[in-house]
């Protein structure tokens, strides 16, 4: 009797010649003023609770149980919000916080306030950008190392797509921010933590909705501390024999050790360092994990942009290892991330809480409002995006760029990611080196499914064949 209430999703997916829409939440199309349905829906996919109306440029405004909800998809609203404004609008909502404060603790990606005006500019330092070019060999080696175990499997053996691009950013990431090989238990073991926690946290945090402004505490399950025990049990010793001395020079959490030896005030502790150390790997390693799946998913679909991208990589490279010197050059590769990001963002949803009120276009914001900056609306904007479903890597080639605040997949402001060009690189070269052996085939009748938890991944992972170029 309450098949009515059981939620799904009608997916759209279309491919023709030379045009690939490849697949998304259709639009909502539920009866307005039934909170309840919505709310169910949006704890199955968050993705499918948007109705055509909402890929607009506008802000909207809605309430479900009294809670205000502020959707700002309009590039000048952006911008208040995430700069102008960021002041009042710094603050994870109580889902986002709730959902990782068990794993995170204070780390930078849930904090605000004095501890994250303290700590955003010393882990900003250890990620940035000219840093980058001290990781390129690590992220050379490590990818070199997976093809050379795909070239031990048979010619079209299935493997997870999701489940390789996760163990292979795993171990970059653990490389960089470790300093040591975390070897293939350990990588495995805190990839299989982060992914097994997604899993058992609720998309919704229904205490928030029912006029609790800080949420309900995320229930903590048997199996939820055993994912988290998993995670901090690996990172809690690596930091520690960084503080005994026996750390990598090079790696990250070493240079955050050291960074607290000299400047004690910082106050981080094992435990804040853990904290820091764990929001590094997460973001460092989910998210480009997600992003190399979906592009995988995107060239066995287009597979006109797969050969431009061959070609490419031919050109550039010959038969050598592509390396980081090389992405300058590799247009169609860095195009087709882009646009990988561009429809599958990592963090498809940026949610913020109102501290006080405020006013975003002519919409009047409550204190400890819901104001939602969604990605996967305001990226598949037509008034931004031509075509905006489709994918299409040449809209970001030829020095073409986005309206600025229309394309934010790592987020933009104060808070933009720190790793930005981190992440950026590693899956630009991890493409390359892969794509230069092989080809990566999605059966034409599997149904692929966005699926949007703390992040954005193909529901039930990605199964495909390897096949040798």
């Amino acid at each position: 009797m309450f098949s009515r209430l059981r939620p799904s999703t009608d997916i759209i997916e279309t491919l023709r010649k030379n045009s690939f829409e490849p697949a998304h939440s259709d639009y909502y199309r539920g009866k307005p003023g039934r909170p309840i349905n919505l709310i169910l829906k949006a704890r199955h996919d968050f993705l499918s609770v948007w109705r055509k109306a909402d890929y607009t440029d506008r802000v909207s405004v809605t309430k479900i149980f009294g809670r205000q909800i502020v959707v700002v998809n309009s590039p000048d609203a952006i911008r208040y919000v995430v700069a102008k404004r960021h002041d009042n609008f710094e603050r994870k909502t109580p889902q986002m916080r709730r959902a990782l404060e068990f794993l995170l603790g204070d780390g930078l990606f849930i904090s605000d306030g004095e501890t994250w005006k303290q700590r955003r500019p010393l882990v900003a330092d250890i990620v940035h950008k000219n840093r980058v070019p001290a990781f390129g060999k690590i992220m050379e080696n490590t990818t070199s190392e997976l093809v050379q175990r795909w070239e031990s499997l048979p010619d079209g053996a299935p493997v997870n797509a999701l489940f390789e691009m996760a163990g292979l950013t795993a171990e970059i990431i653990s490389r960089a921010v470790f300093g040591n090989d975390l070897g293939e238990e350990g990588a495995k073991a805190v990839s299989e933590g982060f992914e097994s926690y997604q899993s058992l946290i609720d998309s919704v945090n229904i205490g928030y909705f029912l006029g609790l402004d800080e949420g309900l505490p995320v229930l903590r399950t048997p199996k939820l501390r055993r994912s988290v025990s998993r995670i901090h049990q690996i990172i809690d010793k690596v930091v520690e024999d960084h503080l005994a001395g026996r750390g990598d020079d090079n790696s990250m959490v070493e240079l955050l050790v050291r960074r607290q030896k000299r400047n004690p005030e910082l106050k981080l502790d094992v435990v804040a360092l853990r904290n820091e150390a764990a929001t590094i790997f997460m973001a460092g390693h989910e998210t480009t994990a997600a992003t190399l799946t979906w592009a995988w998913y995107l060239m066995s679909r287009a597979q006109w942009a797969e050969k431009s991208l061959h070609e490419e990589i031919a050109r550039v490279c010959g038969n050598r290892t592509p390396t980081l010197d090389d992405i300058p050059q590799l247009d169609w590769c860095r195009a087709i991330i882009e646009e990988t990001l561009r429809l599958y963002p990592p963090v498809p949803i940026l949610a913020r809480q109102a501290k006080e009120a405020d006013r975003i276009g002519d919409i009047d914001v409550k204190p400890a409002s819901l104001i939602l900056i969604v990605p996967w609306l305001l990226h598949r904007t037509e008034a931004f995006f031509k075509d905006a479903h489709l994918f299409k890597p040449e809209r970001f080639m030829n020095g073409n760029k986005a309206i600025p605040y229309s394309y934010i997949p790592f987020a933009s402001g104060p808070r933009v990611c720190p790793g930005l060009q981190f992440g950026l690189q590693e899956a630009i070269l991890c493409l390359a080196i892969l794509a230069q052996r092989f080809r990566v085939r999605v059966a034409d009748n599997t149904k692929v499914e966005p699926q949007c938890r703390l992040t954005l991944r193909p529901r039930g992972g990605l199964p495909v064949t390897l096949h040798r170029r």
